[in-house]
């Protein structure tokens, strides 16, 4: 048997009028789900516009009909251990990997996770796993990107003149005409040297 939403302070329209005010996109979407069931809409049909299955949609109306909007909000895992780094700590960090290392004070030209580790425990005495350095980053917003490093005294203008006087033999065997490669048994075969009958 399907909930119904018991409580009554809130139209449809109240409901989206919250959900476009809040700064957090999932309760906001959790309202909006409510807000079409308000409306008249199936269950099945507000939840999947909402990016949830049917079951999920359930179980947000218990806890909207127990607590309000406050219970659209996820709740804190209070089982999960507590973040090393402060908030400012992790901006911080945040500020480092958009600067990039000083080449010649960290002796890097692109950092990794065993660098970012060091550098925190140099900066804030906290000591992290590089696992945890990688969580901190995704949850940053960084993704990894695996890119060759860029040498700080890299000419590019030589490496372009470089490749323009580049030798003709560098150049693949694919690009020599049809028939120019010599047979695999050696040398050429002279006319009428084939052997003669005994």
């Amino acid at each position: 048997m399907a909930v119904a939403i018991t409580r009554d302070d809130l139209s449809a329209s109240e409901l989206r009028r919250w959900a476009a005010c809040c700064a957090d996109s999932a309760p906001a979407r959790r309202a909006l789900a409510l807000a079409l069931v308000l409306e008249g809409k199936s269950r099945t049909e507000a939840a999947r516009s909402a990016g949830m299955d049917r079951q999920t949609l359930r179980d947000w109306v218990h806890r909207y009909n127990d607590s309000g909007l406050e219970g659209l909000r996820n709740r804190p895992n209070l089982g999960a251990p507590p973040r090393k780094l402060a908030v400012e700590q992790e901006q911080q960090v945040a500020e480092w990997v958009r600067q990039g290392p000083d080449a010649e004070r960290h002796q890097v030209v692109r950092w990794r996770l065993v660098d970012l580790r060091d550098e925190i425990v140099a900066q804030f005495g906290v000591a992290l796993h590089e696992r945890s350095v990688g969580k901190l980053l995704a949850r940053l917003k960084f993704s990894h990107i695996s890119a060759r490093p860029r040498h700080p005294e890299q000419d590019g203008t030589a490496q372009q003149a470089h490749k323009k006087t580049s030798p003709l033999s560098l150049r693949t065997r694919s690009q020599r005409p049809p028939g120019a490669s010599r047979s695999s048994s050696g040398g050429r075969t002279k006319p009428g040297s084939a052997s003669k009958a005994a």
